[in-house]
């Protein structure tokens, strides 16, 4: 069977994806450089779509394009960090008010398998295992801009995690929060649901801030 080429589109969006995945784990690390020959030696690719993949990926935050310079991996910053988790706030309170009158008992298991997904992962898994928990609540709201929304600011929250988990007793928190959300889902309970969902968000974030702040201090650049 052989395995029909790429399109030009796809193949820009196969190198956004690799791309993406790289900063994301930190293979290629915050501040270094991302030079487009490099870059399509790397991803087998012309320079066309990694110029495409590089400002797709600075509109997501993930790369800098610096006039004169050309294109860094984005610098952890406690600053986008907290932005991200008060626009993740914003954006999930919303996605869950208008989701739980329309979610199915269905759907709501479907999250609760994703969970138990979560309960057993190993830890690189479990930022694209907490989108795709968060984003089945939240798909029946109806609102596919405000979805993809959200699931843009997981993948540059993931980048934070990614530097922390192994370090906290993040995961089991996270994991009962994610129960007691999924429980006021079952009862239709749109206050509560709405409520656990900012604590939720919020503490983790002013968790992972504050880690930051005390294991990287002045590499970061913060107010």
């Amino acid at each position: 069977m052989t395995t029909k080429p790429l399109q030009r589109g796809d193949r820009a969006q196969h190198v956004v994806n690799q791309i993406r995945e790289a900063i994301i784990t930190g293979a290629l690390a915050p501040g270094s450089a991302l030079r487009q020959e490099e870059l399509a030696a790397n991803y087998a690719s012309s320079r066309m779509p990694i110029r495409e993949a590089l400002r797709t990926l600075s509109a997501e935050g993930l790369v800098q394009l610096i006039p004169n310079r050309g294109a860094i991996v984005a610098p952890i910053d406690i600053e986008e960090l907290r932005e991200n988790f008060e626009m993740r706030e914003a954006a999930e309170v919303l996605a869950i008010r208008l989701a739980v009158p329309h979610l199915s008992n269905a759907q709501i298991d479907q999250a609760a398998s994703i969970q138990k997904q979560i309960d057993t992962a190993p830890i690189q898994d479990f930022g694209p295992l907490n989108k795709a928990f968060h984003c089945t609540l939240y798909a029946p709201a109806g609102r596919p801009r405000l979805i993809a929304h959200i699931g843009s600011l997981h993948d540059i929250a993931d980048r934070y995690l990614r530097f922390t988990l192994l370090h906290l007793d993040y995961i089991d928190r996270s994991s009962s929060e994610h129960e007691a959300i999924l429980d006021a889902c079952y009862r239709r309970d749109i206050e509560v649901a709405m409520r656990l969902t900012s604590t939720h968000i919020l503490e983790a974030g002013r968790t992972l801030e504050s880690y930051l702040r005390e294991h990287l201090g002045t590499r970061l650049r913060s107010s």
